[in-house]
């Protein structure tokens, strides 16, 4: 016989709440028989909340004990908070992993060797446009961590705004191979620049800081992966100035 769990969700014409979707989901693929209550008001929600002295839905109890809202749920069956506090490496993973595999993709397509300089290109700046638009998605919040480290952003705050139009357009330019005379010395200096503040801040000063190489707000530590980004960008401008 199934374990019997009660949820109290907040279910409306204009509002499903997402926790309550995500607590009734753990608590099936548990094996619990859910009793699904819904607060089909913004009214109903919170009188709800008021008579049971609590502050949020949804709402759940296990058996004949009370257990709690989602978080203490996730809690009560040992899983990891959600969403996942503290630093993670999972934003640059899920990056370098796609854009790896549209570089084999692309050369796949072409009937080109998987193992070669081309694909080696073709990752790079597949990266370089794809961590661009993490970054222009929002330039301030971009610039608010990139000013905490970048050695030129720090001297010219508009220049964390430039860079990340540099790393887009140099990724573009580089699949193109269009003006290769401009776009690679400019991707140099900026990601020589960029290796040397990440190096300084991270080696030499010893610094707790977090990357904003996939835009700002990130939770992705600054050190050897905002330091390879770097190093690969400026391995990528000097192969297409001396290829």
């Amino acid at each position: 016989m199934k374990p019997k769990a009660v949820i109290h969700r907040m279910v409306t014409p204009k509002h499903l709440c997402p926790w309550g979707v995500k607590a009734l989901d753990l608590l099936k693929r548990n094996g619990y028989e859910v009793e699904d209550h819904h607060l089909t008001s913004e009214d109903e929600n919170e009188r709800y909340k008021k008579e049971q002295h609590v502050d949020e839905t949804p709402q759940i109890s296990i058996g004949s004990e009370f257990t709690g809202g989602y978080d203490a749920l996730r809690k009560h069956l040992g899983l990891p908070p959600d969403p996942k506090e503290g630093k993670t490496y999972q934003p640059v993973i899920a990056v370098f992993s796609i854009t790896l595999l549209m570089a084999l993709a692309e050369s796949w397509a072409a009937h080109s060797p998987l193992i070669s300089l081309r694909v080696a290109g073709q990752f790079v700046a597949f990266s370089m446009c794809v961590l661009g638009i993490l970054k222009l998605r929002d330039l301030q919040s971009f610039a608010t961590g990139f000013v905490q480290y970048d050695l030129l952003a720090r001297r010219y705050v508009p220049y964390a705004s430039v860079y990340a139009f540099i790393e887009t357009l140099g990724g573009v330019f580089m699949l193109a191979h269009a003006l290769t005379w401009l776009v690679a010395p400019t991707v140099l200096l900026a990601s020589t620049i960029g290796a040397i503040s990440v190096f300084k801040a991270v080696y030499l000063e010893k610094r707790d800081l977090n990357c904003a190489c996939v835009g700002g707000g990130s939770k992705v530590p600054l050190g050897f992966i905002s330091l390879t980004e770097n190093l690969m960008m400026m391995a990528m401008a000097l192969w297409m100035l001396f290829r």
